[in-house]
């Protein structure tokens, strides 16, 4: 597992900030989308790996977002269910 912190990438103030470590299998690629533990889907904008850094220890990348439009169809996860068809 990756351990990563979150950076959200506020466009209106130009500005970024903190969100939350997480872990991944593995690291997400520019464009990906996100579904965050907050229940928002994001997409990857950026990824910042630091060289010799290990998860045990703590973060090994960051990751830059931003929240995707309420619009798409991914924000509604294409229709699917997290408990009824992707959890075994």
């Amino acid at each position: 597992m990756h351990k990563v912190l979150i950076v959200m990438h506020d466009h209106v103030h130009d500005d970024y900030y903190r969100m939350n470590k997480v872990e991944f299998e593995t690291l997400p690629a520019i464009g990906q989308y996100l579904y965050n533990t907050d229940g928002l889907v994001y997409q990857v904008e950026e990824v910042t790996n630091f060289a010799g850094y290990v998860s045990s220890k703590g973060a090994v990348a960051l990751v830059v977002v931003h929240q995707v439009e309420k619009e798409l169809p991914v924000n509604d996860l294409y229709g699917l269910n997290i408990e009824e068809d992707l959890d075994d």
